[in-house]
């Protein structure tokens, strides 16, 4: 929902990664921002109207970013998708960051900075797999972003560095970025960010994307 500068550019990545794209504004003269090549549906209407949710696709939606220009119209849009029609990767964008912060602890994903918005939503809708973000000269050593189960979430980031062989460099949490001490305990909608040897790679991916107990 919102097809402004970040709306239409996730729009763009996500049809050039291989997903089936809807994108919803109230003004049809949004959607040119999408150029030419765009091949998903373009929906003009109010992205919480319950009607216009169907007509894109709700139902069968896998993800549901709500970019808008209004803090109260991304919300009630993110919560009607994931409430009433159960889409689980669901994120809303905040422009104030302190509401951002409320509704995070009321279980609803949020961006709350510009900067990140287009990546960190990205990696909401399609968390899977890790992305690497650095690699040393000799290319043993990378800075990955991590998926982790949902169960790690309330566990402490220390834990990660007791069962795998990753390191913690940093953590993004709100669209910002927090270096963790060993008390800091992971929350949902954290990104983590670990430094790994090349070689343990896979083993880290796989026992993060397990359960604590089952890693």
């Amino acid at each position: 929902m919102g097809c402004g500068r970040v709306g239409s550019g996730l729009a763009i990545d996500l049809e050039s990664a291989g997903h089936s794209v809807a994108i919803i504004d109230q003004n049809r003269e949004a959607f040119r921002r999408l150029g030419a090549d765009f091949k998903g549906k373009t929906i003009a209407g109010v992205g919480f109207d319950r009607d216009i949710l169907m007509e894109a696709g709700i139902e069968k939606a896998e993800a549901f970013a709500a970019v808008s220009n209004g803090d109260n119209s991304n919300i009630l849009a993110a919560r009607v998708a994931r409430e009433t029609y159960g889409v689980q990767n669901v994120v809303a964008r905040i422009y104030d960051p302190a509401r951002a912060e409320i509704y995070q602890r009321l279980g609803i994903p949020t961006v709350a900075t510009v900067l990140w918005a287009t990546d960190q939503i990205l990696r909401r809708l399609v968390p899977e797999g890790t992305r690497s973000e650095w690699r040393d000269a000799s290319g043993v050593i990378q800075l990955c972003e991590v998926h982790l189960h949902k169960e790690w979430f309330g566990q402490p980031v220390s834990l990660i560095e007791t069962i795998t062989k990753a390191r913690v460099a940093f953590i993004t949490r709100l669209g910002e970025g927090m270096i963790p001490s060993e008390k800091t305990v992971l929350q949902e909608g954290d990104l983590v960010h670990v430094m790994v040897a090349d070689k343990e790679l896979p083993v880290v991916e796989a026992a993060l994307a397990k359960s604590p107990e089952e890693a």
